[in-house]
């Protein structure tokens, strides 16, 4: 059989990115920057410079302040009729395929570089589900992908599920006879997959996904610890007789979404909430709801909110979540009570995810001996103590959460497929 050329292994997330391909019998992982083996999916639209920053210095400019659009989660619109609509960005006219292609296309690039060879070839990872089982974004968000890569520069894309390289990294392919459960729980999706190890390489026995990740998590403490004192759920007075009616909803819902933050700052979203405040029965709050579309602060509170929710599930005494650029000295408190109440529909669903993958599989609990979680919000506590609950038996494995994904498509992409 001839050989394969050299392919890379891309796990695009919805909230950072890692890429890697074989090298000297071992995945070997690139380095973004010095110690930095993942770069966050991030975009930033700089003004004044006229170019887009990626990762870091997206980051970076946006908390510098600087003018321009910051764009994070895009991974969530794949399969959306949003991925294909232009829009005037820095004098140009582009869709949201374009924009990501053009990061995929500088991770290629750096890889390149690193490596010292060229390559046409993608293994890329993939949510078991993007949007849901059954649902007809499915194919097409896999569609959608696949043009970013080769828009990107890439001829040949094949896709793997995350999670069944993630069990490729973890060494089952060492533990013959094993059963085990891999749990990936990333920024916009969870995943699991059963496998087993055997003579003849790894069988995975059932997939299962739910579109549940650590930007959902973010949503939920945002709604109920933050919008509350944004105005949420207060009253407006009629602009005709007595009387009042709740502050609509849908504002804070997308002010909650990382996803959604870039489109509300429109004109007439502003004219909007300025009415709310004219009408509000507690304008204080309405007001940090304007100076935040003024100012352009979605994507800086959405940063706060989950630096918080890191520090209350860090077990951090007192842990607050710092909103000073919409208020000098305004901190929301977030117990780990506060945040496992939160968090509690998602610990549901989640644990209900595990249980329909072992259906799916036809094997009861006590079959599972090791789960190895995957994805940097499995290290929240809420996900591990919901699978313990689930699996009291059986060994529970933290290992590179970050980088295993990566790490098993690295090694997948040498293997004919």
């Amino acid at each position: 059989m001839a050989q394969r050329s050299l392919g890379l292994g891309v796990d695009f997330g919805t909230s950072n990115t890692a890429a890697g391909y074989f090298r000297d019998e071992r995945p070997h992982l690139i380095q973004f920057a010095p110690g930095q083996n993942t770069i966050p999916t991030t975009f930033f639209f700089d003004y004044d410079a006229r170019r887009m920053l990626i990762g870091e210095a997206a980051n970076h400019a946006l908390l510098a302040g600087a003018e321009g659009r910051f764009m994070r989660a895009l991974k969530r619109i794949l399969g959306t009729s949003l991925m294909h609509e232009r829009r005037q960005i820095l004098n140009e006219r582009v869709t949201f395929v374009d924009i990501i292609a053009r990061f995929l296309a500088e991770v290629k690039m750096r890889a390149e570089a690193e490596a010292g060879v060229t390559f046409d070839r993608v293994l890329s990872g993939r949510p078991v589900v993007f949007h849901g089982v059954g649902d007809p974004r499915e194919a097409a968000a896999e569609a959608d992908l696949r043009a970013c890569y080769l828009a990107a520069g890439f001829r040949e894309v094949e896709f793997m599920p995350e999670p069944q390289a993630a069990a490729i990294a973890s060494g089952a392919l060492e533990q013959k006879g094993s059963i085990g459960l891999i749990v990936d729980v990333g920024g916009g999706t969870s995943d699991f997959s059963l496998f087993q190890s055997d003579h003849d390489g790894l069988t995975i026995l059932a997939n299962h996904g739910v579109r549940i990740g650590g930007t959902d998590f973010d949503r939920s403490i945002s709604i109920d610890r933050i919008m509350p004192h944004l105005g949420k759920g207060t009253e407006l007075r009629k602009t005709m007789g007595p009387g009042s009616s709740p502050a609509p909803n849908a504002i804070f819902n997308d002010l909650a979404t990382w996803e959604k933050i870039s489109f509300l700052y429109t004109p007439q979203n502003r004219r909007l909430v300025a009415e709310m405040v004219r009408l509000a029965q507690e304008p204080v709050k309405m007001a940090r709801l304007a100076r935040v579309l003024e100012d352009e602060l979605g994507h800086d509170l959405s940063f706060a909110v989950e630096r918080g929710k890191i520090a209350a599930n860090a077990g951090a005494d007192k842990a607050s979540i710092l909103l000073d650029d919409i208020e000098p000295g305004l901190a929301i408190p977030l117990s780990a009570e506060a945040l496992a109440d939160s968090l509690a529909r998602h610990a549901e669903a989640l644990a209900e995810g595990a249980r329909e993958t072992l259906k799916i599989a036809g094997l009861d609990i006590t079959r599972v001996e090791t789960v190895v979680y995957v994805g940097g919000s499995s290290l929240m506590s809420m996900v591990s103590n919901t699978m313990r609950e689930q699996f009291p038996h059986a060994v529970h494995s933290f290992s590179e959460v970050f980088t295993a994904v990566a790490d098993g498509l690295a090694i997948a992409a040498q293997a004919p497929r």
